[in-house]
């Protein structure tokens, strides 16, 4: 009869999986997330709405405040949540939903003022020093309950009144340990000394083949054969598996919540991570949080999640999106540094990874320069949505700063050129000195021989194959000639070059267009002569937002 439960269990688990990936793939997120405090007040709610369709999003990520939705214990106030839909539903945006309950930014500085004075009641994380922290602990009964009520009373309010608004929810805000590695306070203890739980085990040995490789390398298989292995049998003894220890602890109890969600809704429920960068260790960035060489811990204790989510500041935008782009987790990024250079980020994300969505974080603060970028970009997106919100149409997405400057595309016999638009001399503030914005975008394959160039500040060149082989590096000048002559007085018999061979890659048009609302090309201009570079090229000038298409011929 347990194994009959059990199968059902896990059918039913595996149905709201299904729904909740069909529900999210249907998703096309041209978001921006409000500043922290951005939701607690009406009037507040009230004004940034409007403002934010204005920028052009289609979705604004909003906090739901623990403290605010429950300002005396079981009594709740719905006020702003109804205010938000209200204002989302009248201004024809959709709503994600951030619940800043326990935990916000690792710390517990939303949680009701009732709460945060009985530390009897709901104890607090500790360092190994015994020094409290401003950190509710994971493993007390008392913080999961009363965090779960609040979040399941959120969630029927939602289900209640804001079905058609609400999109998704994160869960939590920025889970992780911060000072220390993970939490030692004596119910931690307790927990840690039980050793690794059954479940964990049967995880690691049941997906031993497509762990994450970080956690291959620590992983001590054959501690695996004993009943709840001590933590540093299996993982190793350092800072790591402590950190290893939270991710799964922080993971089950989200897990809990999301449970109590899908007593309401099928809505997906993700978490977003700060990220440990700058080579920081656990602790001076928020340990166990849902970082990428984690992911194997929070999906086996919260298999209910739809993402794990990057919250991305720091240089290297590319690289942090790539570690959370996987074949079992889409990338969302809830949260980006809001700056000149969101825009063509949002393109990147959208056209290399086939993004769920993007969205600058504290948008309503932003200069009106930072938010031009992304209003231009959300606009080329929106025409764009339906060639890369499927992940079955080739695209690649293109992203340029000053040191890296190009990428080279192979497309079956085609080999793609791109590279910012500063390469190109042409432009003073190319050589002036200045740091150059990045520029970047979206390549799109029609069919062969034929391409959608969407973005900002690039320029994309065309060969064969056997034409790049053989390809000779010049430096042309704005005419298309040579810019600098040689000096040798040769002659064309005194010249010897092999022979060509092959076919050359050459530009039909390149034509400057606009895609309706029934994904038909509407025809605006053509770029040729001086715009396409005599036929060589095709370019977005820095500051110029524009959808290209092209296409080419063989010769």
């Amino acid at each position: 009869m347990r194994h009959f439960t059990l199968s059902i269990l896990l059918f039913l688990t595996a149905i709201a999986a299904r729904a909740q990936q069909q529900q999210s793939e249907r998703m096309f997120i041209l978001g921006g997330e409000l500043s922290n405090s951005a939701a607690t007040s009406t009037a507040d709610i009230d004004e940034v709405m409007p403002r934010m369709r204005a920028l052009g999003l289609n979705t604004v990520l909003v906090p739901a405040y623990w403290e605010f939705l429950e300002p005396q214990e079981g009594h709740f106030d719905y006020t702003l949540i109804d205010r938000t839909i209200e204002q989302a539903r009248q201004n024809g945006l959709k709503v994600v939903f951030l619940w800043f309950g326990a935990w916000k930014n690792s710390m517990s500085c939303y949680a009701p003022l009732w709460f945060k004075q009985d530390t009897r009641r709901f104890p607090r994380a500790q360092t190994a020093e015994g020094k409290p922290l401003e950190i509710a602990s994971c493993f007390s009964t008392e913080v999961l309950r009363t965090d779960q009520r609040a979040f399941e009373m959120l969630i029927r309010r939602i289900a209640e009144r804001g079905q058609d608004v609400v999109t998704m929810v994160q869960v939590e805000n920025e889970i992780g340990m911060l000072e220390d590695a993970r939490d030692h306070a004596p119910l931690a203890e307790k927990e840690y000394k039980k050793g690794v739980p059954t479940e964990l085990v049967h995880y690691l040995q049941s997906n031993a083949a497509t762990l994450h490789p970080w956690l291959q390398a620590r992983l001590q298989r054959g501690a695996l054969a004993k009943k709840q292995p001590a933590w540093t049998a299996v993982f190793g003894d350092d800072l790591y598996t402590d950190e290893i220890f939270m991710a799964y602890s922080y993971a089950r109890y989200v897990e809990q919540l999301c449970q109590t969600a899908r007593r309401h809704t099928q809505l997906p429920l993700y978490v977003n991570a700060a990220m440990n960068s700058r080579g920081r260790r656990p602790g001076q960035y928020p340990s166990a949080g849902p970082l990428a060489h984690l992911i194997d811990l929070w999906h086996a204790g919260a298999p209910t999640l739809a993402m794990l989510s990057p919250d991305i500041y720091d240089t290297g935008f590319k690289g942090w999106a790539a570690q959370y782009a996987l074949p079992n987790n889409r990338l969302f990024i809830p949260e980006s540094r809001c700056c000149l250079n969101s825009g063509v980020r949002s393109l990147y994300a959208f056209g290399e990874h086939h993004a769920l969505g993007f969205s600058p974080f504290a948008i309503d603060h932003a200069s009106s320069a930072e938010t031009a970028s992304v209003t231009a970009a959300y606009g080329l997106l929106r025409q764009l949505e339906p060639y890369v919100s499927r992940g079955d149409v080739a695209s690649w997405g293109l992203l340029f700063d000053q040191q890296d400057k190009d990428r080279i595309i192979t497309d079956g016999d085609l080999v793609l050129t791109a590279r910012h638009n500063f390469t190109l001399p042409w432009d003073p503030r190319a050589t002036d000195g200045s740091e150059w914005p990045e520029g970047g975008g979206i390549i799109v394959r029609l069919q062969p021989n034929e391409y959608l160039i969407a973005g900002s500040g690039l320029v994309v060149s065309f060969a064969t194959r056997t034409e790049k082989q053989q390809e000779q590096q010049r430096t042309l000048g704005e005419d298309g000639f040579v810019a600098v002559g040689d000096t040798l007085h040769n002659t064309p018999s005194t010249i010897h070059h092999p022979a060509f061979k092959g076919k050359r890659a050459g530009i039909g048009f390149v034509d400057q267009v606009r895609i309706g609302s029934d994904g038909q090309l509407q025809f605006v201009r053509r770029d040729n002569g001086d715009q396409d570079h005599q036929g060589r090229h095709a370019r977005i000038g820095v500051g110029e937002w524009k959808i290209l298409h092209v296409k080419l011929y063989e010769y």
